[in-house]
């Protein structure tokens, strides 16, 4: 039960802290600017993993979830569990918002800014980016140091940085669904939850190409 609370916490504070970060934007004009918020979510995903690291591995993604036990680092049997708590955690955080900002149109809701099939590919490999540098500086339910805090956060800053204008950079479900769900932005939501699944497969997969023994073992602990 902690490591489903930690994940909740932990998806509640990314989904807030990051979508607050471009409601308050739209809110001042400009006040928090677009690099402002890429670091925002930078930042609070490396500060998620070094509070809940060693909880709960800090996934607060059901897409790296699903990756990690498709890789052997996770048993299935705790997926839907730890999905649930990411879901809830991210739902909570957007009714927070909806309740502070009511007059939010998006709640930072991911919107495409151009054709689906372009944002599907581009959110695609942004998962996967992002599934290769998590898979190799994590156990699975346990991050190693303070390396993975650096190196998630960071690849999560730098492609929210570039691509977040274009398809909103979410990389992850739980972040998309909620503040879509309850801003009733739905144009496109599909390809939120399915391109990042699929991009942190890939990413597994390409693991496994080059690194085999360390991709596909069950962790020790």
């Amino acid at each position: 039960m902690k490591r489903y609370i930690a994940e909740a916490i932990g998806t509640f504070a990314l989904v807030f802290c990051g979508t607050a970060a471009i409601v308050i934007n739209d809110f001042t004009g400009g006040g928090v600017t677009h690099p402002g918020v890429a670091i925002t979510f930078g930042l609070i995903v490396m500060c998620m993993i070094y509070a809940f690291g060693d909880i709960s591995g800090a996934h607060i993604n059901p897409a790296v979830t699903i990756a990690f036990a498709y890789a052997k680092k996770f048993p299935w049997k705790e997926v839907p569990a730890y999905v649930i708590s990411q879901l809830s955690g991210a739902f909570i955080a957007s009714a927070v918002l909806l309740y502070l900002f009511p007059d939010s149109e998006t709640l930072g809701a991911t919107l495409p800014q151009i054709d689906l099939l372009r944002v599907f590919i581009l959110e695609l490999l942004l998962s996967f980016f992002l599934m290769l540098v998590i898979i190799n500086v994590s156990t699975g339910s346990k991050e190693i140091g303070v390396t993975a805090g650096i190196a998630v956060g960071g690849i999560v800053m730098l492609e929210a940085m570039f691509a977040g204008p274009i398809t909103g950079a979410s990389m992850n479900p739980a972040r998309s669904v909620a503040p879509a769900v309850m801003s009733w932005n739905l144009d496109g939501l599909w390809l939120y939850i399915v391109a990042p699944i699929i991009g942190c497969l890939l990413a597994v997969m390409s693991c496994k190409l080059v690194k085999s023994e360390q991709c596909c073992e069950t962790p020790s602990h």
